[in-house]
């Protein structure tokens, strides 16, 4: 078999990979997605490996060594990251992406930044503790 075969479908699988990552909003979408990229990955260290030992004596089989790590590192990641997930779709009753950035340092629940002025007795406290 031809090495543009296994490297063309792992291009594909890995460009609508990155289209989940950027185009999708649900949490679990995207974790599938970056799952989809790294079997993209996977698939090319394979084909490379046995494209390689065909016109090497020697084979180590370094690929396939290395695409064994990468299957325990993305079983390892998505069970982290679900848990992540649902920790988080307990806490804020949903699993969208942009509805999370309220959790980012900085933000309020409501909107507002806390960089801007306060007014009233939240000025006078800020001022009285300054």
């Amino acid at each position: 078999m031809h090495l543009a075969y296994p490297a063309v479908l792992s291009a594909l699988l890995f460009c609508t990979g990155l289209y989940g990552v950027l185009a999708r909003r649900n949490a679990i979408l995207v974790l599938m997605s970056v799952e989809l990229m790294l079997n993209a990955v996977n698939l090319n260290l394979v084909a490379f490996d046995v494209w390689l030992s065909r016109a090497a004596e020697e084979t180590l089989h370094s690929g396939q060594a290395l695409t064994l790590f990468t299957i325990a590192i993305a079983a390892a990641e998505i069970g982290i990251g679900l848990a992540i997930v649902l920790a988080v779709h307990r806490n804020r009753g949903t699993s969208d992406i942009d509805k999370l950035r309220d959790t980012a340092e900085g933000h309020e629940p409501d909107g507002s930044d806390t960089d801007t002025p306060a007014t009233g007795a939240a000025a006078e406290k800020a001022e009285a503790t300054a």
